[in-house]
């Protein structure tokens, strides 16, 4: 038996249609649920006070304002920057994440990018929004829809930066299907997906080849930034950038210059930096953007099989075999 708090029961279930059964049975007693959505450090050491378990979704953490009764912390997600894992090492806590919840509906979203980029849906959605009926009714609207881009996707490369993880992998298997080419790189990418998807030699080859590049590796050390003014000047002028992972891997002043130069055609950002942006961020203005709320992991199907995927890391760690452990 353990009692758990969901410190920001109001990320996971906004929408009041997700079922936490799994995880109360697991526990064995009523799991108490903060309806707040991104709670303070102090705050979530307040709700940890008379609780074993905390399970929380994306907001940072103060290890050290803990209550010495906390034995356990799920991440209800993949990410876990948020934590300060060294600190919950030190005093006995393990911590836990959810790696593959979100891997159907995240590679999804990316391919949804990739279709719309693809027939300039966004710039049709854009002008329609702002009463330019140009294409419809202009002195020329053929002519003026050929300025667009629109093609097919057969023959055309989607490279993967982190693409050998799942979300990577399930996300060129989607990419195959619509006859593209799948190229990938990361610090220990090969040629993978039954030989289907080949491995860029570094980071530079697969910008350079790449029609559509999509981002799938960790926030860490080596990744923050990795997408600068030099190597965003690497991409083709007609490629696009899609970044359904996390916003800091990109350097945002350095995307919003090289978009409004129309450096590379557009991009599509899930998540951002600082997450949410800015009111007044120019990533809301650029008619080559699509910003989206970070809805990777929003989907009704996806967010249940988390909190059962939470109650599963619950039930091995009270067994004493925890897993998804992400702490020594």
């Amino acid at each position: 038996m353990t009692k758990a708090c969901v410190v920001n029961a109001g990320r996971l279930d906004f929408d009041g249609m997700i079922d936490f059964c799994m995880l109360e049975l697991v526990c064995g007693t009523p799991v108490t649920k903060h309806e707040h959505h991104s709670p303070t450090p102090s705050e979530i050491a307040q709700f940890a006070q008379g609780h074993t378990t905390l399970v929380t979704k994306e907001v940072p953490i103060d290890v050290t304002l803990l209550p010495d009764s906390i034995t356990l912390i799920c991440e209800a997600g993949t990410g876990y920057n948020n934590i300060d894992l060294t600190e919950a090492t030190k005093r006995g806590i393990t911590v836990c994440n959810v790696p593959a919840y979100s891997t159907d509906a995240v590679a999804q979203l990316v391919m949804t990018q990739v279709l719309n980029f693809s027939c300039s849906m966004h710039l049709q959605i854009h002008a329609n929004a702002n009463g330019d009926q140009t294409l419809f009714h202009g002195s020329n609207p053929f002519k003026s829809f050929g300025r667009l881009a629109h093609f097919e996707l057969g023959g055309k490369t989607i490279g993967l930066i982190g693409g050998s993880g799942t979300i990577g992998l399930k996300t060129g298997k989607l990419a195959r299907a619509f006859g593209m080419n799948v190229l990938v790189w990361s610090r220990s990418a090969k040629d993978c997906g039954d030989g289907k998807y080949k491995a860029a030699s570094d980071l530079k080859e697969l910008l350079n080849n790449s029609d559509f590049v999509s981002i799938h590796c960790p926030l860490n050390a080596a990744t923050a930034g990795l997408l600068n003014k030099q190597t965003l000047g690497w991409m083709k002028p007609t490629a696009f950038l899609i970044n359904t992972a996390r916003g800091a891997v990109i350097d945002e002043d350095d995307l919003i210059a090289v978009l409004k130069s129309k450096t590379i055609a557009g991009a599509a950002l899930d998540v951002q930096h600082p997450e949410p942006p800015t009111v007044s961020s120019p990533l809301f203005e650029l008619n080559n953007v699509i910003v989206t709320p970070h809805i990777g992991w929003k989907r009704v199907e996806t967010r249940q099989r988390l909190v059962n995927a939470v109650a599963e890391n619950v039930r091995a760690f009270l067994a004493g075999a925890p897993v998804n452990v992400v702490n020594s």
